[in-house]
């Protein structure tokens, strides 16, 4: 023993793959601890059985206790380090914090995260803009498993995700710019779904489970979902599918929703690891007033496909190779079932990334390379085709008559050193892009963490980031939108310090930014835009600064037996985000669609209660302040019978809602977590409150669901 531990001494320690056979105590010794197996990149996809701590049915007396994030890796830098360890700030949702919370959609879940600012444009996530710290929905990465299927038509569809919550493993969200990351376009941030994906340790015989789960409730919504996950000696293969729809709870609102997703792997102690995953989304619904409030009738349908391979070879020399491939299709009517103000896109993005880091006695070095190609064809956006070049759209007896596209290649640089007391990450991307030139411009950053004592950690950072145009900002045009292909993309430099304290029983963070924004993407209404009754928003580059903070905190308040010497118990999180914002121009905004409507402040509290050894309940609530105004369309009957409108602008009100969960589990979680099956109900807007997210755009009321799910195989 004292022997191994002059070893431990002496040389940062290695092994490949995390287990629950305890490894994750040697972080205790503050020593560098490296994981073979891990990506390099937060390109490639992030291994689920990193945490397997979270995985693990909770033990004794763990039922309601914040999980220990410690140990997880997260992709917060090129190379991916323990939470412990990572000079910035992830915030980490976990599969406990999913399962238990009343939302009924990723997008819903993100909702409870104070930094994350949600809009939706209908229940369940139909087509939601998500955006994080004041930036806008077109300023943030979202990967899946850490492949980025963001999309370069509009940051409206990057949320179509065909993951449920059943499938996802834990989500980590990264506050600020990010682009030395995880490349272009994270401007103010990055989502990172990570799905189950392979086991513990490598079985020695076969294992199968399965999942069915049903729910019904308001507004005829009605879903139906299953998953099956297969692993044997050498392969991993999970399958989820899933079919919900709705009448939406608001004038047409209606929905449909289909999703099917794969993922599975090949992982052999000789061979490097190779993970692979495929998605399918298709849904249509009633887009009621979506982008503009004069034509409350309009209609879309999305359908989107995702692939992706990534290997990962172990050792102290490590590379990581991947493959993606993502094409969308989306058929927009200004009026529905008709052909006014129609239009179709098809978006096509293929890239490759190759990356590789050294260990050596001064650290770890990453460098990497990115290859991703953007391109659309449509009938609206893009350059004109010549006739002949015309192509047939897909599911339609038309004609997609405009095309576009560009390249992007990022070179990355990255250096992590890990002491005993001290973070510290500097890197640098270098960027082109051939919609612009074919000169490269330099987007550095620097992490820097001390940890004067086990349970706090002091941090400070600096970034830049550049953001470029989406197809949408440079051509869309329509009755009440006028695109601008002049456009200059987005550029930040940001600033963040910040301090956490964690224990067992409590954790507690506070971040405070400054962001420096050059030539802003806004969609804004001016004066004079305003005296011609409020017809026009237009696409323009302007200059803003974003201050503001983060404090969150959760704890275990109450604890007291349950009858299968298990503990029940109570745990409280609080969180909470203030934004400041100051433009630099004189033009007189009457109105903007995104980057002025920002959050002021927005405060989330959940409330989790394990009230016996089978059931448990779940009370969230929300309050937020936006700023910004919309223009409000009040119709009325002209003097030739047809409907005419008003218009006047109006402020954002703030609003607070409150949702709740009820659980029953048929064995309690100190026998095996969820148990052959579950029921719940849960509700949404408990107190039916009108408000709205997107001016012009109310949302439902009261929404009641109630569900069943049933575990089938080994657990």
């Amino acid at each position: 023993m004292n022997k191994k531990n002059m070893q431990l001494r002496a040389r940062a320690v290695h092994w490949q793959r995390f287990s629950r056979r305890g490894d994750g105590a040697f972080l205790s010794l503050r020593k560098e601890i490296v994981i073979g197996v891990l990506s390099v990149s937060t390109l490639a996809s992030v291994v689920p059985a990193a945490v397997a701590a979270q995985t693990a049915a909770p033990a004794q007396g763990d039922s309601l206790r914040h999980v220990d994030l410690d140990d997880v890796e997260v992709t917060a830098t090129r190379v991916p380090m323990p939470m412990e360890q990572a000079a910035r700030l992830v915030r980490v949702v976990t599969r406990e914090q999913i399962q238990s919370s009343p939302a009924q959609s990723v997008n819903e879940l993100l909702q409870q995260t104070a930094a994350v600012d949600v809009r939706q444009r209908g229940a369940f996530g139909v087509q939601t803009d998500i955006s994080i710290n004041g930036g806008t929905h077109d300023q943030i990465v979202i990967l899946l498993n850490g492949v980025n299927i963001s999309s370069p038509h509009t940051g409206h569809l990057a949320a179509d995700f065909p993951v449920s919550l059943d499938d996802i493993e834990r989500i980590e969200i990264l506050q600020g710019a990010a682009s030395r990351i995880y490349g272009t376009s994270a401007f103010s941030g990055a989502i990172n779904i990570v799905t189950q994906s392979s086991p513990d340790t490598i079985p020695h015989h076969t294992l199968t489970n399965a999942t069915l789960r049903a729910e019904g409730g308001s507004y005829g919504t009605f879903s139906g979902s299953g998953s099956l996950h297969l692993t044997t000696k050498g392969t991993y293969h999970n399958v989820s599918l899933g079919y919900r729809q709705s009448d939406g709870g608001t004038d047409n609102s209606d929905f449909a929703q289909r999703r099917v997703y794969y993922n599975g792997g090949l992982y052999t102690p000789s061979l490097p690891q190779v993970d692979w995953q495929l998605g399918y989304t298709n849904m249509d619904y009633g887009a009621n007033t979506f982008y503009s409030g004069k034509y409350p009738d309009q209609w879309e349908e999305n359908e989107r496909y995702t692939v992706s391979v990534s290997a990962k070879t172990r050792g102290r020399v490590s590379l990581a190779p991947t493959l993606y491939f993502n094409r969308a299709y989306d058929h927009y009517q200004l009026i529905r079932g008709s052909s006014t103000g129609e239009n179709h896109h098809r978006t096509d993005v293929y890239g490759a990334a190759l990356n590789a880091s050294v260990e050596w006695q001064a650290g770890t070095t990453a460098v990497g390379a990115e290859l991703r190609n953007e391109g659309i064809l449509s009938t609206s956006l893009g350059r004109p085709l010549d006739e002949d070049l015309y192509v047939p759209i897909h599911g339609d007896d038309g004609y997609y008559t405009n095309k576009d596209s560009r390249t992007n290649l990022c070179y990355f640089v990255e250096h992590d050193l890990v002491l005993s007391r001290w973070t510290l990450s500097v890197g640098v991307m270098a960027n082109m892009n051939t919609a612009l030139d074919h000169k490269y411009r330099l987007y550095p950053g620097v992490d820097i963490a001390y940890r004067p004592a086990q349970q706090w950690k002091l941090f400070a950072s600096f970034n830049m980031a550049q953001r470029m145009p989406t197809f949408t900002d440079l051509y869309y045009k329509s009755p009440t939108n006028e695109g601008n292909t002049g456009l200059q993309p987005e550029e930040t430099t940001e600033y963040t310090l910040g301090a956490a304290y964690h224990t067992h029983r409590l954790s507690a963070e506070v971040r405070l930014f400054y962001r420096h924004q050059r030539n802003m993407i806004d969609w804004i209404m001016t004066a004079a835009d305003s005296a011609n009754d409020y017809t026009t928003y237009h696409a323009t580059n302007f200059r803003v600064d974003n201050i503001g903070m983060n404090v969150s905190a959760q704890a275990d308040l109450l604890q007291w037996p349950t009858a299968h010497n298990t503990l029940g118990g109570l745990s409280l999180s609080v969180d909470y985000a203030y934004i400041h914002q100051k433009r630099h121009d004189d033009v007189e905004v009457y109105a903007s669609s995104y980057a002025l409507d920002y959050l002021r402040h927005k405060c989330t509290a959940t409330l989790s209660a394990q009230l016996t050894d089978r059931l448990s309940a779940t009370l969230s609530y929300r309050w937020q302040q936006r700023m910004g105004n919309y223009v409000h369309y009040a119709p009325y009957t002209a003097e030739d019978g047809t409907t005419a409108y008003t218009a006047s602008t109006r402020n954002y009100r703030p609003y607070a809602l409150l949702d709740a969960k009820v659980q029953w589990r048929s064995n309690p979680p100190a026998r095996g977590g969820a148990g052959p099956w579950e029921v719940y109900v849960q509700g949404t807007n408990l107190t039916s409150h009108r408000y709205y997210d997107i001016g012009n755009i109310p949302q439902p009321g009261f929404w009641l669901m109630a569900g069943l799910t049933v575990h089938l195989g080994a657990r």
